[in-house]
């Protein structure tokens, strides 16, 4: 589910194609008939429905028409990669355990919009990306993984996010595998476990133009690597 360039979903197609998961994109669903990730999942084959508040007289009707869309869909997941609408209670309750979110900060700190702006504000010396299940409550779901990216003294808005960005890129796709292969789970607490070897904290070390050559360090190894 997307509202804007659609890049997460992008790098999450890719990764499917290029590793020949056994999973398929049943359809991409945007909030804004006029996102560039439309028309680029459009020229990719991808089934593609635009629910649009704008269309609608009430934000009742909107949501039962986006609910109606995803259900004939029949996702064993709901991968919401920026978009940018508030979800009904009722609808994220429904598929409780099987949405998830990326947020461009470490949750939970700088919930919300404006992140980077946040994160600036506040002088922190990390900033990141996290994805988590999605509950009711905004941006406070179970933690599945998380990108830590060191914050420059010069760094802009701009130039944080552009970083951030790219870690999104390696970590959703990382979450998504995972899925794929059934290995991850909520337990009786409300945490994420992850069967197996999963990297789920990551150390950016160095920025790179390609999610692929991003190198980073992966928590409970002590040496860097290219990825």
């Amino acid at each position: 589910m997307i509202s804007g360039q659609g890049t997460n979903m992008r790098a999450i197609v890719h990764r499917i194609r290029q590793q020949n998961l056994n999973a398929e994109v049943v359809a991409v669903v945007s909030s804004d008939p006029d996102a560039p990730g439309v028309a680029w999942a459009l020229e990719q084959g991808l089934t593609t429905h635009v629910v649009a508040p704008a269309a609608f007289s009430t934000r009742r009707q909107w949501d039962t028409a986006l609910a109606d869309v995803v259900a004939r869909e029949r996702p064993d997941y709901i991968l919401l990669a920026g978009f940018m609408r508030v979800l009904a209670p009722g609808f994220v309750e429904q598929y409780a355990g099987r949405m998830l979110n990326i947020h461009p900060s470490l949750l939970p700190a700088f919930p919300g919009l404006r992140t980077h702006e946040q994160a600036l504000a506040a002088g922190v010396q990390w900033h990141g990306c996290t994805v988590h299940f999605v509950t009711p409550d905004l941006d406070s779901g179970p933690i599945v993984a998380q990108v830590a990216v060191f914050v420059h003294p010069d760094d802009t808005p701009r130039r944080l996010a552009d970083r951030v960005r790219l870690a999104e890129h390696r970590l959703y796709p990382d979450v998504v595998t995972w899925l794929v292969q059934g290995r991850v789970s909520l337990n009786k607490g409300g945490r994420v476990d992850v069967a197996g070897v999963a990297p789920r904290a990551y150390v950016a070390l160095s920025s790179s133009e390609s999610p692929a050559q991003l190198k980073i360090l992966r928590a409970g190894n002590e040496s860097s690597t290219q990825v």
